[in-house]
């Protein structure tokens, strides 16, 4: 092993136990070393007990399968509405309830498991633990109180529903969608202060609007006094500020003299434009710098942790602290198991930069970052046509036939050819001309994809990783079955299933699609999205949150006030949805009658409608009449919460990490691994593989980096290629810190663990700016 010759002077500075041997000491040390540096790659900040019992505990609650389970579990219990009264598919309740109670009991047993591994105190002071407790002790009160009154025949309200996505938020294991709450909470107070001056704007323009309007004697289309309620105005003008209602609020006032419609001019002008801007700004601005925050502490609770792990393993080489390199390699393995031998020898490398046979501390403090980024272990093999028939293969002929493939007009032309296609899908298919079209534009597809593979390494063109290619092949495939099916649905004149011809339809519209995979830009900008993918995700676990609240919510509320007849009824009940309060209603006319809270599914798609916006004061307006008229603050704050708050906060997010991961610099960690790689002479540069040098992403095999001189290292490597997989990270917090790390000094240890767990955005900012922190 290299360097081992200086291993002699290192002295072990933890004395050994004389109760545990030397081995096994050793082991709990590396396996706690290990949790830290995996809690570091996965920013877990789970305070655990140190003793071997509890290593083995947290080792366990943290694998896959465990959180598989939990969030099986979650799944489960939230679905359970949909077999509940109101139901869409309805169970007795006594199915229901010990689906629920067996839930309650798998989540309570979590969090014995977590009680396990924490220290006592840490666990009653985490306010996650006792919203789960008092959650499941709730839940089964509401449990016993419904179920007795149901055996008596009274029906009452499963309220402790609206409190099962507590559990998706407060297990440890949802940290991404407790961020995002604890963001919106701390972002709250300022965008209070914003919505309070909107809505005094609103009340003025409302006390404006009854002295204008309210003794002209106007009326609405359906006859109504127009703008004689100060309370009606308020909603309807609330109602304007997002545009659904508009020109129609405008128009008895604008009928009557156009000079009115000034007033309205005004309005939308200020309370529209201007104070839904200022809301996205203020909203934009608070919540980055309470994710900056967030991050901030993200990192140095990482860097904490590695300060652990380093701790436990570092030894006295000369006057520096260091970890040896058979440690370095060992906790690499442990912390992941199934790292390929090239791959944990090139980070070796990075790490131990002159080959000394340790690593110092800053190498090893970024090992946590070193194992989030996706480095691919390739091995280029030859075309088996070369191996079969080499005289063919390497023929004039065939050679200028690959050097056409791999030539850029080659693209062009499929490009156009797509082009085209598109056009005669476009035209009649009736047209036998058309319809032979198709068939030509197909056998182009087909050799294309013939000539790709005649010129790149099959195994290396659908190789694991090679998602554009997997794509473009299955879109042809599709057409080609769609092309197929199509030929013999016609061929067979009784036989026409709409259905059927729909799917067909689709398939051939798809094969459109290979415009992303030829146009370069295209398919950047679809990456990049793939890319944040996950961070967006995380905003469907809020707002999938919030929607539920507010489904169990609407339907204890509104469930079975309008029902839904079939379209082709003409009977009173069906005219009117099944409610005679909505007789002569814009609800009823507007034929709106499956837009109800019946069951989780209808209420959902009545809150999309609503986040939507348009048409959204008719359903107030609908299930107000229905009810009461102070139905629609129901509907004004899921408006507030989501359109206002999440929609903005979802938009500034999304906004930034798009901007981030589509013109994103190489992070220090990934500079230091190409530059290695390219040190090494086994990189393969990013135009080559735009060039068409296709490579299989496959593990080779354990060969290492054996040889010391150059001659060896490149024989050893024979074939052997690595590069970093395109941006690409492992979790939703590396791209995060990637939106910050710059702020932040790769030596910067941060503060004590108390002062990062108790930081306030304002600690972000110096208390007394001078011009050059300024600047």
């Amino acid at each position: 092993m290299p360097g081992a010759g200086r291993a002699s002077g290192v002295r072990r500075l933890r004395p050994q136990s004389s109760e545990e041997p030397p081995a096994l000491e050793e082991d709990q040390d590396l396996l706690l070393a290990a949790a830290y540096v995996s809690d570091a790659q996965y920013n877990r900040n789970v305070p655990f007990e140190t003793s071997p019992r509890a290593i083995r505990l947290y080792y366990f609650y943290n694998h896959w399968t465990m959180q598989v389970a939990i969030y099986f579990f979650i799944c489960v219990d939230l679905s359970l509405a949909l077999f509940e009264e109101p139901a869409l598919f309805p169970l007795p309740f006594l199915a229901t309830s010990i689906a629920e109670v067996l839930c309650l009991t798998v989540f309570f047993g979590r969090l014995v498991h977590f009680a396990k591994v924490t220290p006592q105190m840490v666990f009653w002071k985490d306010t996650k633990n006792i919203c789960i407790m008092v959650t499941i002790a709730l839940t089964l009160i509401d449990l016993i109180i419904y179920g007795s009154l149901e055996a008596v025949n009274i029906h009452s309200v499963r309220w402790s529903r609206a409190l099962r996505p507590v559990f998706l938020i407060n297990f440890p294991e949802s940290r991404q969608i407790r961020r995002t709450f604890r963001s919106i909470r701390n972002t709250l107070p300022d965008i209070l202060y914003v919505f309070l001056l909107f809505m005094f704007s609103v009340l003025i323009f409302s006390l404006m609007a009854l002295k204008l309007f309210g003794d002209r004697g106007l009326r609405t289309v359906e006859g109504l006094p127009y703008f004689t309620n100060i309370l009606e105005i308020a909603f309807e003008l609330y109602v304007l500020v997002t545009t659904a209602n508009s020109p129609d609020v405008m128009m008895p006032a604008y009928n009557f003299s156009w000079w009115y419609s000034l007033y309205f001019i005004t309005y939308i002008i200020i309370n529209t434009y201007i104070f839904m801007s200022v809301f996205l700004a203020v909203v934009y601005n608070n919540y980055r710098k309470h994710l900056k925050n967030e991050i901030r502490k993200l990192v140095y609770l990482k860097r904490h942790k590695m300060m652990e792990a380093f701790n436990i393993l570092k030894v006295k080489v000369g006057s520096e602290f260091v970890v040896m390199e058979a440690q370095w390699r060992r906790l690499a393995r442990t912390v992941m198991p199934h790292i390929s031998s090239p791959h944990l020898e090139l980070l070796l490398r990075i790490s131990d930069e002159g080959q000394k046979g340790y690593v110092d501390k800053m190498n090893f403090l970024r090992l946590a970052d070193l194992l989030n980024i996706q480095v691919v272990t390739m091995n280029i093999k030859r075309h088996p046509l070369e191996e079969w028939m080499p005289r063919v293969y390497q023929s004039s002929a065939s050679l200028l036939v690959q050097r056409m493939v791999r030539h850029r007009i080659f693209v062009w032309v499929y490009d156009i050819i797509i082009l085209i296609n598109a056009i005669f899908i476009a035209l009649d298919e009736k047209n036998p001309f058309i319809s032979y079209a198709e068939w030509l534009f197909l056998s182009l597809y087909i050799i294309e994809i013939f000539l790709k593979l005649y010129t790149y390494e099959p195994r290396a063109y659908f190789g694991k990783k090679q998602f554009w290619n997997w794509f473009d092949t299955l879109i042809i495939v599709a057409a080609l079955v769609a092309t197929v099916a199509n030929t013999t649905i016609q061929s067979a004149s009784k036989y026409n299933s709409q259905q059927v011809l729909d799917i067909v339809l689709i398939l051939r519209i798809l094969r459109l699609l290979r415009v992303i995979v030829s146009i370069q830009r295209f398919r950047l900008i679809v990456t990049t999205l793939i890319n944040i993918g996950p961070t967006i995700l995380t905003f469907g676990g809020l707002i999938l949150v919030v929607y539920y609240v507010f489904a169990i919510i609407g339907m204890e509320a509104f469930h079975g006030k309008v029902r839904f007849f079939d379209p082709n009824l003409t009977t009173p009940d069906a005219l009117v949805c099944g409610n005679p309060a909505l007789k002569d209603s814009a609800f009823a006319r507007d034929k709106y009658c499956k837009n109800n809270f019946n069951d989780l599914a209808s209420s959902f798609i009545v809150l999309m409608e609503l986040t939507v916006v348009n048409q959204w004061h008719i359903l107030a307006g609908g299930f107000a009449l229905v009810t009461h008229q102070a139905a629609k603050l129901y509907f004004i704050s899921f408006h507030v919460v989501v359109v206002i708050l999440i929609v903005n906060i979802f938009i500034a997010f999304i906004l930034e990490a798009f901007f981030v991961a589509y013109s994103l610099e190489k992070s220090e960690v990934e500079t230091a691994i190409e530059r290695k790689i390219q040190e090494l002479g086994v990189g393969i540069q990013e135009e080559e593989m735009h060039d068409g040098k296709l490579v299989d992403n496959m593990d080779v095999k354990d060969s290492g980096f054996s040889g010391d001189d150059g001659d060896n290292k490149r024989k050893a490597l024979k074939g052997l290629y690595f590069r970093i997989a395109s941006k690409k990270y492992r979790t939703v917090d590396a791209l995060l810190q990637q939106m910050f790390e710059s702020e932040i000094a790769p030596e910067d240890e941060g503060p004590p663990l108390d002062e990062i767990l108790n930081f306030s955005p304002s600690d972000i900012y110096p208390k007394a700016p001078n011009f050059e922190n300024s600047a």
